[in-house]
């Protein structure tokens, strides 16, 4: 019997990569919040302070793009499922806050290998005629991991406790790592070896060679026009994650709505964000990435707004419904977008400086917005800012096509 397409355990890899790794650092949060503060007496504050250490990511995200560009992807996502695993793996030791910190910092520091930089540079390449629509499958992997790994950490705290937890959390990993450095390959020889084997077009192999050679180098990207417009739109996007959704929950419940429904109105965003991820991916094939990608931040606008002016259940309900289809597409958009517009000759390199571009309103987003409700007892007019910067967003990926493309890139 003949195996199939060794893509398809690549894009599995990448898929559980990132939804493990989002799934068990963020999703999956709230669920060690009480069991560490019962154990060790921390209020919310510096026991949230954890997620603020997203910067890490933004340190060593240029780091490991580079290396990914010099020595392969296998490698920086071994190296970084390994630094995630002993995160975990060291967090049932903790006795004070500064080492809940570290180890949270070491976490953060492994995800942009694990995560946007794998997937974009393994999914056009093994996909190039596909790749919206695969990008959307694997980048559905962040749902996977928020439906599993918060039922996960909390069956394992109620029948044991929250340092089991986070040890399975790391062996996890660690097996996942083990996996990757097997499996995970951009090597054109075996892609064409893959094709010929499986009987797939040998024209998307010609596609795939082509593509290697297209892209910015460091310095024409940082004197590019198109190059900021495009990261700078992506770095007021992110405020979706850290700004609004963190948040979302709460914003609800002051807003009239019962824990119950709240956390109905998440799940459905989470089902939203895999319809967003797959029928905006397999959009971004024809439409471009950049104009699906202006669509998906339309969205968003649209959502917050409406959830903003929001007096009832019934429109508070459908703000979450847009909200969450364009929040969803905007996940797989982004590694689609700096593909099609900087090139995948140095693609880690243009991830890796995204990355510490984004990390910036990963960081100060939930500081905002927390601020804003303190002081007017509402996340109202945070949402609010939040949706006008989106439009500004918009505007900025709309004139970002006048700017220069990179050699033998004509978008």
């Amino acid at each position: 019997m003949k195996t199939p397409y060794r893509g398809y355990q690549i894009a599995l890899i990448a898929f559980l990569s990132t939804g493990l790794s989002i799934g068990m650092s963020q999703y999956a949060f709230g669920q060690f919040a009480t069991p560490l503060q019962n154990e060790f007496g921390w209020s919310k504050t510096p026991l949230n302070g954890a997620l603020s250490l997203a910067f890490v990511s933004g340190i060593t995200g240029p780091i490991l793009g580079k290396a990914a560009d010099k020595y392969g992807i296998k490698y920086v996502l071994l190296i970084s499922l390994l630094i995630i695993s002993l995160g975990f793996l060291l967090r049932p030791t903790i006795s004070s806050l500064w080492q809940w910190y570290l180890y949270s910092a070491l976490v953060y520091a492994g995800f942009p290998g694990a995560t946007q930089i794998t997937s974009g540079k393994i999914v056009p390449l093994w996909f190039p005629k596909t790749r919206g629509r695969v990008m959307g499958a694997v980048t559905s992997g962040n749902n996977f991991g928020g439906f599993t790994m918060p039922a996960l950490a909390a069956s394992v705290i109620s029948f044991s406790n929250w340092q089991s937890a986070y040890l399975i959390f790391g062996l996890i990993m660690l097996m996942l790592a083990i996996a990757a450095y097997f499996i995970m390959s951009e090597s054109t020889d075996l892609i064409e070896k893959e094709s010929i084997r499986t009987n797939r077009n040998l024209e998307d192999l010609d596609l795939v060679k082509k593509q290697s050679k297209w892209g910015f180098d460091l310095i024409e990207a940082l004197k590019s026009f198109r190059f900021w417009a495009i990261n700078i739109s992506i770095m007021i996007g992110v405020l979706t994650y850290q700004g609004i959704l963190t948040q979302l929950t709460q914003y609800l419940e002051d807003e009239g709505m019962t824990e119950s429904i709240s956390t109905a109105c998440l799940m459905m965003i989470a089902v939203m964000g895999v319809i967003g991820k797959l029928s905006f991916g397999r959009a971004s094939e024809k439409y471009t990435a950049r104009k699906t990608l202006i669509l998906s931040l339309f969205f968003q606008t649209i959502g917050v707004m409406v959830l903003c002016i929001g007096n009832n259940l019934i429109i508070l309900w459908i703000g979450c419904f847009i909200y969450g289809l364009g929040f969803g597409a905007f996940g797989a958009l982004i590694a689609l977008v700096l593909v099609e517009q900087f090139g995948l000759k140095n693609l880690g390199t243009m991830m890796g400086i995204n990355a510490f571009l984004t990390a910036i309103p990963m960081a100060i987003g939930p500081l905002i917005a927390g601020i804003t409700h303190d002081q007017t007892g509402s996340y109202r007019n945070a949402f609010f800012g939040f949706s006008i910067l989106f439009i500004f967003s918009i505007i900025l990926v709309w004139v970002s096509k006048f700017g220069k493309a990179p050699k033998s890139l004509d978008i």
